[in-house]
């Protein structure tokens, strides 16, 4: 799974509990987006995770 370049935010990882608390491994994974974004000018693909797009860490390349 993709890792955001700007926060470093991926994948977590827990447990499935079911009703009788039987457990298995389960995986929770961020909403990262391969996007072209500037960095000094020029237009770059990097994988951002949603929550960095939306507080405008990065700036969307056109």
């Amino acid at each position: 799974m993709a890792k955001c370049d700007i926060c470093g935010k991926g994948a977590h990882f827990g447990n499935n509990v079911s009703h009788s608390h039987r457990r298995s491994n389960r995986i929770w994974n961020s909403n990262v987006q391969k996007v072209a974004v500037n960095v000094n000018g020029a237009k770059k693909r990097m994988h951002v995770c949603t929550s960095c797009l939306r507080s405008g860490k990065v700036e969307r390349a056109i």
